[in-house]
């Protein structure tokens, strides 16, 4: 499933708010994705966690179109290598990143967070300054 599907964010949200000020809290936005080999395994099946730049990347190259998954707000492909696996691809994208930037303010929180700034997404920081006075 996609990183952070927006339902499952928001009842981690929902709960928090009622044991912290909502002003005391800092969101966390994933700057990453994960790439699935499928048939998925409990226990057995281990993505690789890759950029969003490279999950763009392997859609370009595998000439596959990136879906929008309207309910967990994540963008997400299939594609297969040339070991004949199909792979499930989940990251975030400028659609992604907006809907969860937005909860900031909905939720009156105190600011956000990026988990990994050592992944470099230009999107991040496009959409992040259009909602935001960055400091």
């Amino acid at each position: 499933m996609a990183v952070a599907p927006l339902p499952n964010v928001r009842a981690v949200l929902d709960y928090a708010v009622t044991e912290i000020p909502a002003g005391k809290i800092f969101l966390g936005i994933p700057n990453y994705g994960y790439d699935w080999p499928l048939p998925f395994v409990q226990g057995i099946t281990r993505a690789q966690s890759i950029s969003n730049q490279r999950a763009i990347e392997l859609a370009l190259e595998h000439d596959i179109a990136i879906q929008f998954d309207e309910s967990a707000q994540s963008p997400y492909f299939h594609y297969t290598d040339s070991d004949g696996t199909v792979h499930e691809v989940w990251f975030e994208d400028a659609r992604s990143l907006d809907a969860k930037l937005r909860l900031i303010a909905e939720y009156g929180f105190q600011g956000g967070g990026f988990w990994n700034l050592m992944r470099p997404f230009s999107q991040t920081w496009l959409v992040t300054a259009s909602l935001y006075d960055i400091q």
